[in-house]
């Protein structure tokens, strides 16, 4: 007698909603946990090529910490398509500018890239203050 391979199926997937605080958090330690859960990773049910995540509200995102000289070292590129349309930023500036952007690009590298990948960066959701507009969500607080 053989035994089959259980395989989850997208209609089985149920996602909650889960808060981070990243007031003093490590920046790549916690988008490496916020990553796992928007994979699905911490499920029993987990499937490679189903998007089984759940989605994730992070809050605070100015308030996190980075380890050694990072602050200026580390720069965020984008371009404008143009001619000479390269345009370089300090994590720094960065912060005071764009918070929520350090959070997505830390976790956008630790995702796949693929459609999948895309589908998921989509259930991250982050807000430079304390404050979000998802409490009809009822999400849980999680502690990384």
């Amino acid at each position: 007698m053989m035994n089959n391979t259980y395989v989850t199926k997208p209609a089985e997937v149920v996602p909650s909603w889960y808060v981070v605080d990243a007031e003093g958090q490590t920046l790549g330690r916690m988008a490496s946990e916020i990553a796992k859960i928007l994979r699905g990773k911490h499920k029993p049910i987990y499937s490679p090529s189903v998007d089984c995540g759940d989605f994730v509200i992070v809050i605070n995102a100015e308030k996190i910490h980075v380890t050694g000289r990072r602050l200026d070292q580390k720069m965020y590129y984008r371009h404008s398509g143009y001619m000479g349309g390269l345009t370089e930023i300090s994590l720094r500036n960065q912060l005071k500018l764009h918070p929520n952007r350090v959070i997505e690009s830390a976790v956008r590298g630790m995702l796949p890239r693929n459609a999948l990948g895309r589908k998921m960066i989509k259930k991250l959701k982050v807000y430079a203050g304390n404050s979000h507009p998802h409490s009809a969500q009822q999400p849980v607080s999680l502690e990384l």
